[in-house]
């Protein structure tokens, strides 16, 4: 195991990874920007190097300054935690390059599925089922009206390097295509620096189940389960939980073991997740592979027992996977909601500020993972998440309960701050989502749907 090792991140996932460091007995540097000289991984770290300021390209996103910083506090391993670096192929290779072991998937790995055109071919050839559409980028407009008009309206452009709910436009008729195709490909150039697009078809009143695996440098690998991460805005989640609701198990089951074998199939290491799409029939389609740990991870490990950023750094080690898939037993129902700096009545604009209140709630398997607290200033630079409120039960309807008592003691204001708390309350009440039928369609539907007052509720 590592004496040592650098946490490439910030907030609450660079807590998260160091108090997993710290229970290995491992030491812990973390690095920072100007803007967060004063966080908690800052106070918490045996050792923190600044290395740029508040603007993230500058800091965060800056490979050389990031390995300088592990050479300099001698640290043998990088872990980049989510976002950021995470999925930079060329940073693990620049760490490969100065000899430090980077926590994640070999570069040729990442590389190959970063792209999302090509991991589309990978497995597509490893026998995962693909929605109907491109397989290879689509240079040209008459090419994407040519395949859009074979697979049917609507369709989907997605950037091939693309991520995060970025640069990916849903098209409902033929003359609402070229405009769509040329404003995805400039958009994908000025956030990713590649223009190439696919297209396919948008799978309506579909649902997002992903699939949370392990794989080891031996060939070795478990899967985790399903988490259902329906509840998106932007393409970005709000809600996930774990298992997928209301699907059959065997449908359960046959996702998880093709996720699997597709991972292994391309030489995955360490944690990852495949995404799906699941139809009305449920059907399931391959969406994309993220080599990462993921937001969402604390749902598969309090159903599991498994901590996955434990098992991230023993696979980054060297260690030969230490479960075996008959070892995996799931137990009870658990459910993450998000808690972001937001204004979902202004289309989840961003309301930073500084925080004069804030209580998270507690109370039996209730977890909060977050770097806030009283007095923090919530800045504009960076993603607007400030916690992660999970709970588990031994049933769904509980765990729905339980959620939305966390929620409701949740005492977090500022100056002009908003917060997604009370809408994902409005998430927990609706009766699609109670009975576990939404879909991917349900955030927009609720914001056109008028407010109404929920009586079981005193606040």
């Amino acid at each position: 195991m590592f004496s040592k090792v650098l946490i490439a991140n910030r907030g609450e996932i660079a807590l998260r990874i160091l108090r997993a460091c710290r229970e290995l007995g491992i030491r812990t540097a973390v690095v920072y920007s100007t803007a967060d000289a004063d966080s908690a991984a800052v106070r918490l770290a045996d050792e923190a190097v600044r290395i740029g300021p508040s603007a993230s390209r500058r800091s965060y996103l800056n490979a050389a300054a990031v390995v300088e910083a592990a050479r300099k506090v001698g640290a043998e391993a990088v872990h980049p935690g989510y976002g950021f670096l995470s999925e930079d192929a060329d940073f693990a290779e620049i760490c490969a390059d100065n000899g430090l072991t980077f926590v994640g998937p070999p570069p040729h790995v990442m590389s190959t599925l970063a792209d999302k055109s090509s991991a589309r071919a990978l497995m597509s050839r490893a026998g995962l089922p693909l929605a109907p559409g491109a397989v290879q980028p689509v240079p040209t407009a008459g090419e994407a009206a040519a395949i859009a008009a074979e697979v049917g309206y609507p369709v989907i452009i997605k950037a091939a390097a693309g991520g995060g709910g970025r640069g990916m436009a849903v098209v409902r008729t033929p003359a609402d295509l070229p405009r769509a195709y040329a404003r995805t490909r400039a958009a994908a150039q000025v956030a990713f620096g590649d223009d190439r697009v696919y297209v396919e078809r948008y799978l309506t009143d579909a649902r997002h189940v992903e699939v949370q695996l392990l794989c080891d440098a031996h060939g070795n690998g478990v899967h985790l389960g399903t988490r259902d991460c329906s509840v998106q805005r932007r393409h970005q989640k709000l809600v996930e939980e774990a298992p997928a609701p209301a699907l059959p198990p065997a449908t359960l089951d046959a996702i998880a073991e093709t996720a699997l074998r597709g991972a292994l199939d391309v030489g995955f290491t360490g944690a990852g997740t495949v995404e799906f799409l699941v139809d009305a029939e449920e059907r399931f389609h391959f969406l994309e592979i993220n080599c990462r740990i993921q937001v969402e991870h604390p749902v598969t490990e309090m159903i599991s027992g498994i901590d996955l950023v434990h098992e991230q750094l023993h696979v980054a080690a060297g260690t030969p996977l230490r479960w075996r898939q008959e070892d995996v037993r799931f137990s009870g129902v658990a459910i993450e909601c998000r808690v972001n700096v937001e204004d979902p009545e202004r289309g989840f604009t961003p309301t930073p500020g500084r925080l004069d209140r804030f209580v998270p709630p507690g109370g039996p398997f209730t977890r909060v993972d977050t770097h806030g607290h009283a007095g923090y200033l919530v800045g504009p630079h960076y993603d607007s998440l400030l916690a992660k409120v999970a709970v588990w039960a031994p049933d769904r309807e509980l765990a729905l309960s339980r959620l939305d008592r966390a929620l409701g003691e949740f005492d977090v204001s500022g100056p002009g701050m908003r917060t997604t708390i009370p809408f994902v309350r409005r998430v927990l009440d609706d009766a699609e989502f109670r009975k576990g039928r939404h879909s991917t369609g349900l955030v927009d539907r609720l914001l056109a749907a008028p407010k109404t007052a929920n009586p079981r509720r005193k606040r």
